[in-house]
């Protein structure tokens, strides 16, 4: 994944929840799905970055806060409208990590990440839960179709 940042300028500013002057992405796979989000007309409403949700990361043990991705609120085919969080990530880091022969740092850090993004989804899935939304994981295989 290239790392690409900015601040993205939407041509539909009155779909975005929060300031649309405002923007950041942190890479070009953020950056392709605000330009959807913004053009897509099933999509109602969207924000980035726009909401705080507590988790107990599992390496301190301590309360930390998540900033998904993305929140956005669209119309399906049926005209039912639903409301989804939506965490990018590498493919890579959604699956667990094999451990080699030879415990490595690198193989340590992958172990640490894992947990890490785990504890968060936890937390995104019950919030998610409480409110009657739905919570995705885009990879490389969603946004790309790979």
């Amino acid at each position: 994944m290239k790392y690409h940042q900015g601040f993205f300028k939407p041509k539909n500013p009155q779909k975005y929840k929060g300031d649309p002057t405002n923007i950041a992405y942190r890479s070009a796979w953020e950056l392709r799905l605000m330009l959807y989000f913004d053009l897509q007309p099933a999509i109602i409403w969207w924000s980035s970055e726009e909401k705080v949700i507590p988790y107990r990361s599992p390496i301190d043990n301590r309360i930390h806060r998540y900033f998904p991705d993305f929140i956005i609120n669209k119309k399906d085919i049926n005209g039912k409208i639903e409301t989804i969080m939506i965490e990018v990530k590498p493919k890579a880091q959604t699956l667990e990590p094999i451990r080699k022969e030879k415990t490595s740092k690198r193989y340590l850090n992958e172990v640490m990440t894992y947990g890490v993004n785990q504890a968060k989804w936890d937390a995104a899935e019950n919030y998610c839960k409480d409110r009657g939304w739905k919570f995705m994981i885009f990879t490389e295989s969603e946004i790309f179709g790979k």
